[in-house]
């Protein structure tokens, strides 16, 4: 016999799971009671939306689900930020929430939510473990359905005297996430479309990626001589400097890359659902028809169709699409090359770092000596902000396994993301960028970042406000500022107090020995990068925009 705790924590370990992200609550004590003389290891965060965050960075970099645990109420509402990364992003997650006792539902008992009707909309699954004897199965499903179709988060509830209740229970083994396939007609189907097409172009994206299925991707462009782009946020699918790579599909896109996308007459849309910010406003397409010849993959059958009709749908995993890709008796036509060639060339040109922004700070210089300097396996984190330009423009992705950052644009996330992604590869680099606004919504986390010995480099990009913010507001109301200053602290004295390193770049050759300190003290670091708030993006400044802005 064993308390439901213990089996929680069985389940958890059967499932492979290594570490577990939270903050303790007394709704789990039987689960932290467990985890004592368990193997997982309890990463203990400062908030829940830093412990969610850093689970689902975990998910995004091995594609098995991220454990958060959280308490009751408040806790499982902080939790929330996280999960809608999850749910955007699609990554498997496995969030456990606290919970008041059986006996009590329905009465507003102290810190009860109803976490179906909270957590509803946005999780593929949201349920309560009832009893003791059930963990096992719950657990089990929570694994499946995180991971299936297009992966997601799942909240599982646990009441508290579930917890401490005894069941003679087996745990159920591994779960592995289920494969689509496409059948032989569609490939067959598709390798027509292919065979007519004069200007394809092969966009990829979404969750279910392996650095096998990566170098599978490669090797079919390879064959084929197609031009490759990817998704927002999704630049670690393809080697960046390989000659068929043509850029991202994301925010401030080149507009060669447009043109591109525009000009093709068959659109392969490989894993991704090509949503909001990759279809430029939904603008690229029409909606529902597409007006060209679109064919979509993607492990989710929800998908296919949703918003885009493709002239060619398959309900399939990246890996299993190209394994069937094996099958296809198609050749590159003349010209393919020379197109892809040509993509390649305007991406080179797109991704140079400018010369000069104001000030004496030049981030263009910085990440030129970051690409020369860092190996290929170094981990780039991000939040939101104009400041993650430097990254998405200028940095040169060249492994799978390389970047987290959030599809859905959360603000704070880059923290939390590097902390887990330092501890999944502690040999590894692990850089994290962040506007000044962005650190100090998950800036507490640092502490965690100390405690575990995740030697993180957080570059903290200060210009005193909230700079995507302010970049919209002098273009609708130039001028007119409100609500988007910010007073900041000392950041390396900050980084200092919770026992890292600190650094503070005021110049450009400031920063390589600043760097090269962070490194060497084997701590985590903060280095405190100072931006002239006139570098409001990387190549327009604040004058400019609002120069350009409405009613100027």
């Amino acid at each position: 016999m064993k308390t439901g705790g213990q089996l929680v924590v069985e389940a958890l370990e059967a499932q492979g799971v290594r570490r577990v992200f939270g903050v303790p609550g007394e709704s789990y004590l039987a689960v932290l009671d467990a985890l004592h003389d368990s193997p997982i290891e309890m990463v203990v965060c400062r908030h829940e939306g830093g412990a969610a965050m850093m689970a689902e960075a975990q998910a995004k970099l091995t594609g098995r689900p991220g454990v958060c645990l959280v308490t009751r109420g408040p806790g499982a509402t902080n939790a929330a930020s996280g999960i809608h990364v999850a749910q955007q992003d699609e990554t498997p997650l496995v969030v456990l929430v606290g919970q008041i006792e059986r006996g009590m539902r329905g009465r507003d008992a102290f810190q009860e939510v109803d976490y179906g009707k909270l957590f509803g909309g946005m999780c593929k699954w949201v349920a309560e473990i009832d009893s003791a004897d059930r963990v096992p199965e719950m657990i089990s499903r929570a694994f499946h359905t995180a991971m299936a179709g297009r992966p997601g988060p799942v909240v599982l509830a646990l009441p508290e005297d579930t917890l401490t209740e005894m069941a003679d229970v087996t745990i159920a083994p591994r779960a592995e996430p289920v494969d689509s396939a496409p059948t032989q007609a569609q490939v067959a189907s598709f390798g027509a479309l292919l065979s007519k097409a004069e200007r394809p172009l092969l966009v990829v994206g979404g969750s279910r990626w392996t650095a096998e299925s990566v170098a599978a991707l490669q090797l079919f462009a390879e064959r084929l001589s197609l031009p490759v782009a990817v998704t927002f946020r999704r630049q670690m699918l393809f080697d960046h400097c390989h000659p068929l790579y043509a850029g991202d599909i994301g925010l401030g896109i080149n507009p060669k890359l447009t043109a591109l996308i525009k000009d093709s007459d068959l659109l392969i849309l490989l894993g991704d659902r090509f949503s909001e910010v990759p279809s430029q406003s939904y603008g690229l397409l029409g909606i529902p028809d597409p007006d060209k010849t679109v064919v979509h993959i993607h492990p989710g059958a929800e998908e296919i169709g949703r918003v885009y009709r493709p002239t060619l749908g398959m309900v399939a995993t990246p890996a299993a699409f190209l394994e069937a890709m094996a099958a296809l008796d198609v050749t590159a036509k003349p010209g393919w090359a020379a197109r892809a060639e040509d993509a390649h060339a305007a991406f080179e040109a797109w991704s140079t770092p400018p010369d000069a922004i104001p000030g004496d700070v030049q981030m263009g210089r910085i990440m030129a000596w970051l690409d020369e300097r860092l190996e290929q396996d170094a981990v780039f984190t991000n939040g939101a902000g104009n400041y993650a330009t430097w990254i998405h423009r200028f940095h040169r992705f060249r492994r799978f396994g390389t970047q987290a950052a959030p599809v859905c644009g959360s603000m704070g996330y880059g923290l939390p993301a590097a902390i887990a992604a330092k501890l999944q590869h502690r040999t590894r680099d692990v850089l994290c960028f962040a506007g000044d606004g962005c650190f100090q919504m998950t800036g507490l986390e640092f502490g965690t970042a100390v405690q575990e010995g995740a030697a993180v480099i957080v570059l903290v990009i200060d210009n005193g406000m909230y700079g995507t913010i302010r970049m919209h507001q002098e273009r609708e109301y130039p001028g007119r500022v409100s609500g988007t200053r910010l007073q900041n602290p000392d950041f390396a004295a900050f980084a200092r107090a919770y026992g890292g390193h600190g650094e503070t770049v005021d110049t450009t050759d400031q920063f390589a020995p600043a760097f090269e300190r962070a490194r060497a003290s084997g701590l985590p670091a903060i280095i405190h990068i100072k931006l002239d708030p006139e570098a409001l993006t990387p190549t327009r400044t604040l004058s400019e925009i609002r120069a350009a802005g409405k009613g100027t």
